[in-house]
């Protein structure tokens, strides 16, 4: 039997680490990408893998959200983390974690390394980074994500800074 998918919601299976799907999925993706920028050109095949990265990391995060018995919040959304810094993916530093606050800087991005092992390293914001801000959404639209800079685009560091805001305040 096959283990889920890692950005599918738990269950009381192993549970694979989003780390070695999104290798599963570049690895999958880059012969299609290829294959669309020769015959489309670079800009309309990254805004198709664009489109459809969007797509997949807002149903992700709805399925994920569907399984919170309680509902939705900042404390569920950042207990979910372990499944993004699994197998040493990230490594982070948490500069604050409260019901409306979630910030912490990514100082090592292991799926930077990776796309960029694999040759897909130009279009690994669009594989990753640009999945985030989406599952935000996905998840409770009463999250949103600030990040100004990224490993990928060749900065020191990841800056995540998540807010909450209830309905009515």
């Amino acid at each position: 039997m096959s283990q889920p998918a890692a950005d599918t919601p738990a269950t009381d299976k192993p549970v694979m680490g989003i780390l070695e799907r999104r290798r599963i999925e570049a690895e999958i993706l880059k012969p299609v990408y290829e294959e669309m920028a020769a015959r489309l050109g670079e800009t309309l095949a990254q805004e198709i893998l664009g489109a459809a990265i969007t797509k997949a990391a807002l149903a992700a995060a709805s399925a994920f959200a569907a399984t919170e018995p309680d509902g939705t919040s900042l404390n569920s959304f950042a207990d979910l983390q372990h499944l993004w810094t699994k197998d040493d993916a990230l490594r982070i530093e948490v500069k604050r974690r409260d019901d409306t606050h979630f910030d912490y800087d990514v100082t090592r991005c292991r799926y930077t390394e990776m796309y960029r092992e694999l040759g897909v390293g130009h279009i690994g914001h669009l594989l990753s980074c640009n999945r985030d801000a989406a599952f935000c959404t996905g998840y409770d639209p009463r999250i949103t994500m600030e990040r100004t800079q990224t490993l990928m685009q060749g900065a020191d560091r990841c800056d995540f800074r998540y807010r909450f805001e209830a309905k009515g305040e």
